[in-house]
């Protein structure tokens, strides 16, 4: 028989990344982000300018799946793209200085994340910590 949902890892990380996205949404929505969106940027100040590869392969997405994110980036001004120079096949990413704005701005999303948890900073990070540890096994199987 299978297991209560409350007892199985995989339902527990579900809703708690779809609350965390319900807690996102209205600050993203002021921001005129999307979450996948926020995530491109968050990488793009993390890494500096990547390869629309680059970007799928750090979100763990297809870069079939990062080009629309990009493309309606560059619309807004947040980020621009360019032909590879070695490999026109390449499209690489450069955030502006519209985009390194806005993804400051953003920094009320941790700040809220970290407030309703009730969790201090360093049990936040030592329970990411974990759920990077558990994520990295899974891949390595």
């Amino acid at each position: 028989m299978a297991r209560p949902l409350d007892q199985q890892i995989c339902f527990t990380l579900y809703a708690t990344s779809m609350a965390i996205n319900r807690l996102y949404k209205p600050m993203l929505d002021a921001l005129g982000l999307t979450y996948p969106q926020y995530l491109v940027l968050s990488v793009l100040g993390e890494a500096g300018d990547l390869t629309v590869g680059g970007i799928a392969g750090r979100l763990d997405l297809e870069s079939s799946t990062v080009t629309p994110l990009v493309k309606r980036l560059e619309a807004a001004g947040l980020v621009a793209r360019r032909r590879g120079l070695e490999d026109e096949r390449k499209v690489e990413v450069t955030m502006t200085d519209a985009g390194r704005a806005l993804l400051e701005r953003s920094a009320c999303l941790g700040d809220t994340l970290l407030a309703q948890s009730g969790l201090t900073p360093t049990d936040l990070e030592a329970l990411n910590k974990r759920v990077q540890a558990l994520h990295g096994a899974i891949l390595e199987r």
